[in-house]
């Protein structure tokens, strides 16, 4: 198109002539869409990018009608979009790749919470089945944080003697553990 003839379709479009802004786009629409189409593989968005473009253009018509040159303008605001729409969709990866993580991350700590639910059950079990001595000398010790002094003080036995409860409870505990962790994991 010769740049009078431009000039004059410019100046019209900032007028509000919808003729003028139809030659306009049909010489540049094709042009803004390849331009896009090059950067961005996926010739409906596109499309529908450079569509976008031309709607500005419409809604600016006063302002973009002062430009020099059209040509120019439309390319600057097609390399924008394409800028916004490569920074959009890093955003979103970044956004889907967090929500990713968090939703393993919550579905990580449903199941670490069952399984130590599961296993401090299996471990309720197991000291309730050990002998009464030894099970009220463990659980003095561990449920009740009492040192092996004041565990000997309190049922008048040995120290010694509380060392080698709690050795063996923990043995026992173990061994039990050790059985039923194929069946937990």
């Amino acid at each position: 198109m010769e740049i009078n003839r431009e000039a004059e379709y410019m100046e019209k479009l900032g007028q509000g002539d919808h003729k003028s802004f139809d030659a306009l786009f049909v010489l540049y629409h094709p042009r803004v869409k390849n331009f896009l189409l090059g950067f961005i593989k996926d010739e409906e968005e596109a499309c529908d990018m450079a569509q976008d473009i031309f709607f500005k253009v419409w809604t600016n018509r006063e302002s973009i009608s002062k430009v020099a040159s059209l040509k120019a303008y439309l390319y600057r605001m097609a390399r924008n979009m394409v800028y916004d729409y490569f920074e959009h969709n890093l955003v979103k990866e970044s956004y889907e790749q967090k929500l990713q993580s968090s939703s393993n991350d919550y579905s990580d700590l449903i199941e670490e919470d069952f399984y130590a639910r599961e296993l401090s059950i299996l471990i309720d079990i197991a000291i309730e089945q050990m002998p009464e001595q030894r099970r009220r000398i463990f659980k003095m010790s561990r449920k009740d944080g009492l040192s092996n002094e004041e565990i000997s003080q309190k049922l008048e036995i040995n120290k010694r003697t509380v060392e080698n409860h709690i050795t063996q409870a923990l043995a026992d505990l173990r061994e039990i553990l050790k059985n039923t962790s194929l069946l937990l994991f």
